[in-house]
């Protein structure tokens, strides 16, 4: 093979999105192009300099990159007995040149099916593609948000339309009440995990459907009942047109619950009986629950419902009644909405939230469709997730890693392993976090000249940096931290320990109030006490999340308990040395041991009676831990300059939460408490359901 058919085969395969030195190799061939397309190992390749291809050293490079792609894709299978799996989820967050993901679902659903393709799992995965993703984030003069929605294009990324026996594009068809609606599929290599995308926008379907697959919860509620159709029922029917059938069916949150409609189908259309077909679907499908605000699971009212699965109920051979039982906690109830959840609930031998937490909070919102059970045992365990750390550990924090701790991806989830941070000087430590730091300062520095939303930016790479990066939703509650505007002042006005702070997400397009947010940000950053220390990042994806998590000294989290559903974010702060500062809700209370990060307000899973008064309490709460223990922490040094009892959390951090927090780890507790039917319920104690 020559160099070019080895980088063609590293380019078609997703491998390269969490392997450094592969995506360096592309940057090599045309840099400007690498930046342009988001860092597209594609574009690169189709516009490189012809005389590196011959270039003695890159062919060495390329060699060396090639031998590491092809040992992975052929090393056996770490566990050896997982059933075959098919993944489904609405969004898949993989890399920033492929932006058909919102936020933490997405990049949850990337993440585990990386860990997947690492373990050698047969898995595979489906979703839609959404080829003009969730959208480019620009603003108005004033701050306002806009979205724009440039079309990807699927020659220009490594997908390859599925074809069937025949040589054609293989169409599979579904129906939207009474109107079939044909769908084609485009596969992405994600490792050894094969990721399929329906895709609706082509010439078979009317011009006015074509739209369905195009964009990332968009549009009305029927809109998003016929996404749910296509992803549930179609992703089935795609799997059964390849050939394919599986062992576990996996509903990554109640927007996938459809599947377990369409294996009913299955089962009635072969002749066995209702009961019978039941017990076979919950007996393959596993799901999980994320949402931990009631008004956030999807619901359709039953007229709605009953329009989009007219032909469908007629091929289940169902009565209305019957069907729309399959999603209300009372079938008797004529005015209850069919609830995508119930039915992931009612249909799945296991359920599972995401945090403890997140488990406590979902037994207690469907307690009522288990009414004879006590709290603890409603049948909703927990694995808390985790993040695939080659995704999302920075090219320059590896060099540094390998030296002190070995071969780190390879033993990432061993607590030994992370122990020998304990040998690195006080001195190399503080170094690895100032060069990390000073790599994000400058990142930000130059990115904001060139942003729509103009700000001046003079972050020093010396000062205390903060970082807060998420979606922008309410209960986030981004602007916290200047509700007080007189103590935000104090806080960045002192000379002697200054702070800045770095904001960066997107709101979703229908949610005024999220871009209320942004824009009281906005204006924060052109307050005069604020200017240049606090910066708004647009245009917020996985390469900025990288540099900030990489960069910032602290990782800031203050959502309202408990609506936080795990959060990942701050797990990946802290391989880079960067300390997480949050309220205890999601992961946080599992990871937190009092000397790895901070956190602040009440230990409570419950709602506070009056939202206003968690508010002012956890504000006050943020304003106090910051003034006497983080910045402290950080400005109080020795006669060498170091900041010993900052230094001592960073060693914390580092020595406890990547070996726990970690998507290998998280994807080995599914296999071995859902994916296998034979597996125990995860155990839930009745302390932690209090």
């Amino acid at each position: 093979m020559t160099s070019r058919d080895k980088l063609e085969a590293i380019a078609a395969n997703l491998w390269w999105s969490w392997n450094p030195e592969a995506l360096a190799l592309f940057e090599q061939l045309n840099p400007e192009a690498f930046r342009a397309s988001q860092h597209n190992p594609l574009a690169a390749l189709r516009t490189a300099d012809p005389a590196l291809l011959t270039d003695r050293p890159f062919i060495k490079a390329v060699d060396k990159v090639y031998e590491a792609f092809t040992a992975y894709l052929n090393a056996p299978p770490r566990i050896t007995d997982a059933p075959r799996t098919a993944y489904f989820c609405m969004e898949y967050g993989l890399h920033e040149s492929l932006p058909f993901y919102a936020g933490g679902l997405g990049v949850l659903a990337g993440d585990h099916i990386k860990a997947a393709s690492d373990l050698g799992l047969p898995m595979t995965a489906v979703g839609l593609f959404l080829r003009e993703g969730y959208f480019r984030q620009r603003f108005e003069p004033n701050g306002w948000q806009i979205a724009e929605y440039p079309a990807m294009d699927p020659a220009d990324h490594p997908m390859t339309l599925v074809h069937g026996p025949d040589g054609y594009p293989l169409v599979i068809t579904v129906h939207l009440g009474r109107q079939p609606f044909y769908l084609r599929a485009w596969k992405l290599d994600v490792g050894r995990v094969p990721l399929y995308l329906l895709d609706g926008a082509f010439d078979a379907n009317p011009e006015p459907l074509r739209s369905l697959t195009r964009r990332l919860y968009q549009g009305d509620r029927r809109l998003r009942l016929q996404q749910e159709i296509i992803l549930g029922i179609g992703g089935v029917r795609l799997l059964r047109a390849l050939d394919l059938d599986f062992e576990t069916y996996h509903l990554n949150e109640g927007h996938c619950a459809f599947v377990a409609l369409e294996l009913l189908r299955e089962r009635l259309a072969a002749g066995e009986a209702r009961e019978a077909a039941e017990a076979w679907v919950r007996d393959h499908c596993v799901f999980t629950t994320h949402t931990p605000v009631m008004a956030g699971h999807d619901r359709f009212s039953p007229e709605l419902f009953l329009e989009q699965m007219e032909t469908f109920r007629h091929q289940l051979g169902l009565s209305e009644t019957e069907l729309l039982a399959y999603g209300r906690v009372n079938p008797n109830d004529s005015t209850e909405a069919f609830t995508m959840t119930v039915l992931g609930l009612k249909l799945s031998r296991k359920t599972n939230g995401v945090s403890a937490i997140n488990s406590v909070v979902a037994r207690r919102q469907w307690h009522h469709l288990y009414p004879d059970r006590p709290l603890n045992e409603v049948p909703i365990g927990y694995i808390t997730n985790g993040v695939h750390l080659p995704t999302w550990t920075v090219a320059h924090a590896r060099p540094f890693l390998a030296q002190h701790l070995g071969d780190w991806l390879e033993g990432r989830f061993n607590p030994d392993l992370w122990r020998k941070i304990d040998s690195i000087s006080d001195a190399e430590l503080w170094q690895y976090r100032c060069m990390l730091r000073r790599r994000l300062v400058e990142f930000v520095n130059e990115y904001v000249k060139h942003q729509s939303l103009p700000q001046e930016a003079h972050l020093s790479p010396e000062v205390l940096t903060i970082g807060f990066a998420r979606r922008f939703a309410t209960y986030k509650r981004a602007p916290l931290l200047f509700e007080d505007m007189e103590r935000a002042i104090q806080l960045f006005s002192r000379q002697d320990r200054p702070i800045q702070l770095i904001y960066a997400g997107k709101a979703h397009p229908a949610d005024d109030g999220g871009k209320r947010f942004i824009q009281q940000i906005y204006e924060i950053t052109q307050h005069p006490a604020f200017r240049g220390k606090v910066v708004f990042v647009e245009d917020y994806d996985m390469h900025i999340a990288r540099m900030l998590v990489s960069g910032c000294d602290v990782w800031l989290n203050n959502p309202r308990r408990p609506l936080e559903a795990s959060g990942t974010s701050g797990q990946k702060t802290a391989i880079h040395g960067g300390l997480n500062l949050s309220v205890f809700d999601g992961w946080w209370p599992e990871g937190y041991n009092g000397q790895n990060g901070w956190a602040f307000g009440r230990e409570a899973t419950g709602l506070y009676e009056d939202p206003i008064t968690q508010d002012v309490e956890d504000r006050e709460a943020l304003y106090r831990v910051l003034e006497y223990e983080v910045i402290p922490a950080f400005y109080d040094r020795n006669g060498e300059g170091l900041p010993l009892r900052w230094l001592t959390r960073m060693r914390q951090a580092m020595r406890t939460i990547p070996a726990q927090f970690n998507a290998v780890r998280m994807v080995r507790e599914y296999v071995e408490q859902m994916y296998r039917p034979a597996a125990m319920p995860a155990t839930v104690t009745a302390a932690a359901a209090q």
